[in-house]
């Protein structure tokens, strides 16, 4: 399955200092297997490694900037000679109506959770494909297969990995390259405590609907279903096994919402399609 030592396979994950890259990395560096783990702040992941310089890297990684991302696929391959797994797990989410996001926000969403891990990803794609082995992971959302109330921009910046990821595991299944897109429900990381931004509600006409999403959203923080601790087992399982899922849900939440989604969106299909199917030129 890996390049590098089926036993010691070497991970690279962002966004390690908290919520799941942070669980993710201690039970990758606790089975004894090598990592890169990276934090914007590198002093927030030392930690991580001590006692494990050996086989454990800490690295501060912006994914957003370019001259970062290259050193440290660099750092990577100088200590380790390879990258078998990449989590592409920085993110954080911004919650806003449609109407009232911030362009500055927006793209600052945008270049964090999506151009971000496109970098990252191209970053590594060239020695994966060269030792023809490497398994892609990116940690997206129940937001990445719908939108809610109050969170267009977090969902748009999901839906647009969920497809990119479509097209790059088209692409790397010859080369075997291995992609997986993590979708959690909600879950006890800091993503709705610490790490939210939020542009408040003021149109009166969104209060009952985004308004109301983005005070329950606060509120709810550390009360949520999913366990950290459990998901980062589960990505583990994923990197053991011949053929990896391409979407992985997790939460009864998420597959209750997900395969909901879907199925009204086949019966809307299905509904249309004579009409549809009249919009080609006849045979």
């Amino acid at each position: 399955m890996m390049t590098s030592k089926q036993d010691t396979p070497v991970w690279f994950i962002t966004g390690c200092s908290t919520g799941f890259g942070l669980e993710l990395a201690r039970l990758v560096l606790a089975r004894g297997w090598r990592a890169v783990v990276t934090a914007r702040d590198r002093s927030r992941v030392a930690e991580l490694v001590a006692g494990a310089e050996d086989r454990a890297l800490a690295l501060g990684l912006d994914v957003t900037d370019a001259g970062q991302i290259a050193a440290a696929v660099t750092a990577a391959h100088e200590k380790f000679g390879a990258i078998d797994v990449l989590v592409n797990n920085a993110g954080y989410g911004y919650l806003s109506s449609v109407e009232e996001g911030e362009e500055a926000q927006i793209r600052a969403q945008f270049d964090a959770n999506v151009f971000g891990l496109f970098a990252m990803t191209r970053a590594v794609l060239p020695a994966m494909r060269a030792q023809r082995s490497g398994h892609v992971i990116n940690i997206t959302s129940v937001a990445g297969h719908m939108g809610f109330p109050g969170s267009g921009y977090y969902a748009a910046s999901k839906h647009a990995v969920e497809g990119w990821s479509d097209s790059l595991a088209a692409e790397g299944r010859p080369l075997g390259i291995k992609v997986t897109c993590v979708a959690p429900g909600p879950s006890r990381t800091d993503w709705a405590g610490r790490s939210m931004i939020q542009t408040p509600n003021r149109i009166a006409d969104y209060a009952e609907v985004v308004g109301a999403r983005l005070a329950n959203t606060s509120a709810g923080s550390g009360k949520q279903a999913g366990d950290p601790i459990r998901i980062a087992e589960a990505i583990i399982a994923l990197t053991q096994i011949d053929q990896p899922p391409r979407h992985f849900v997790l939460g009864a939440f998420g597959i209750d919402a997900v395969t909901g989604k879907l199925s009204q969106s086949l019966e809307e299909i299905e509904a249309w399609r004579a009409r549809g199917l009249a919009t080609d030129f006849p045979k």
